[in-house]
């Protein structure tokens, strides 16, 4: 299976300000393209810090007047790699408090944003298209289940098996792996087991616990 990558939702082209940029055009770019928050670049195009609505308001609230972008912005910037999975670009938000992150190359330079509502996009995956990835890559590619043994439902990115596997080994496997896939927001476990390998029965029972 292949999940999403920060390089997947990432905007490519930032709205970007310089170290000198003045504090009304960073109030207007936030405004004019509906963000919270401006990567700072020096000369080579590296974030060296993130100008946030915050920032504008700690320092309006401060009354010390108009300034530049250097003087408000909070830094180090806090960024994200391009190959990050999605989980690792939603911890580190949820880490440093922030709602976007200037995304680098092997460099430093910046080549993109992601933001919360990047990653929100996730949960807006089509069911069709998510109960392709579980039919294909879940059960029949990585665990070798028959498409005709289980059914799978697709609601509002709430997935329900039914049916029935070989071994009780491969019911919490299946639903771990689906909780996995991106855009599902819950499993609904209604498998059934043909041996329980778990104990060392033979005969296994008509539905899992």
């Amino acid at each position: 299976m292949r999940h999403r990558s920060v390089a997947d939702l990432m905007t490519p082209h930032a709205v970007v300000v310089q170290r000198g940029t003045p504090f009304k055009e960073i109030a207007h770019l936030l405004d004019e393209y509906d963000i919270t928050a401006v990567p700072v670049l020096d000369e080579d195009e590296r974030p060296v810090g993130v100008v946030s609505e915050a920032d504008l308001l700690r320092r309006q609230l401060a009354k010390l007047g108009a300034t530049t972008a250097e003087a408000i912005m909070t830094s180090p910037a806090v960024v994200a790699r391009p190959e990050w999975s999605v989980v690792e670009a939603a911890r580190t938000m949820e880490k440093k408090k922030v709602k976007r992150l200037p995304v680098v190359d092997d460099t430093g330079r910046l080549i993109g944003v992601i933001s919360r509502s990047d990653l929100v996009r996730l949960f807006l995956r089509r069911d069709r298209a998510i109960q392709e990835e579980v039919l294909e890559e879940v059960l029949t590619r990585t665990l070798g289940v028959s498409p005709s043994a289980v059914t799978v439902d697709v609601a509002e990115g709430t997935v329900t098996l039914t049916g029935t596997v070989d071994h009780k080994s491969l019911v919490p496997i299946a639903v771990r792996l689906c909780e996995s896939v991106d855009g599902v927001v819950e499993v609904v476990d209604r498998l059934a087991y043909l041996r329980d390998d778990t104990s060392g029965q033979e005969q296994g029972r008509g539905a899992s616990e």
